[in-house]
């Protein structure tokens, strides 16, 4: 009768506690398998070193800057706009870049609405790339 008595002849205490450690063992080896793994992902990738030249064909293309201030105001380009005249000039920037691109930036206290409005705006006139400027912290 193994486990039901003791040297002394009473009974022995159940096991309430579990033991962790070969769990903790187990975790800590995935840990290291995936941190070897990742480096090695990593590491996959090409370094590729661009070459230079003295002419070009044209110039990398800005993305277009959409401004709205908390009062609601859009600038565009850092110039004061209304909302026709926002118009106009997406449509404009549309017709002149192949694939122009917008970046909205707004004040932390404008209507997130503003924001949507604006990138409505772009949406109708053909400009589907854009972007919500943030600040980190």
């Amino acid at each position: 009768m193994a486990g039901t008595s003791s040297a002394r002849g009473g009974r022995r205490a159940p096991i309430v506690g579990i033991n962790v450690t070969p769990m903790v063992d187990v975790v800590l080896v995935l840990l290291v398998i995936m941190m070897v793994s990742a480096v090695y992902i990593v590491s996959q990738s090409l370094k590729v070193e661009l070459p230079k030249t003295a002419n070009s064909d044209e110039p990398a293309q800005s993305p277009l800057a959409v401004t709205i201030t908390k009062e609601g105001h859009y600038l565009f380009e850092q110039k004061s706009i209304d909302e026709a005249g926002l118009v106009g000039k997406l449509k404009k920037a549309k017709a002149e870049k192949k694939d122009p691109s917008l970046v909205v930036t707004a004040d932390k206290e404008s209507f997130h609405g503003d924001v949507v409005h604006v990138i409505d705006l772009a949406k109708t006139e053909g400009i589907v790339k854009f972007a919500i400027n943030v600040e980190r912290d």
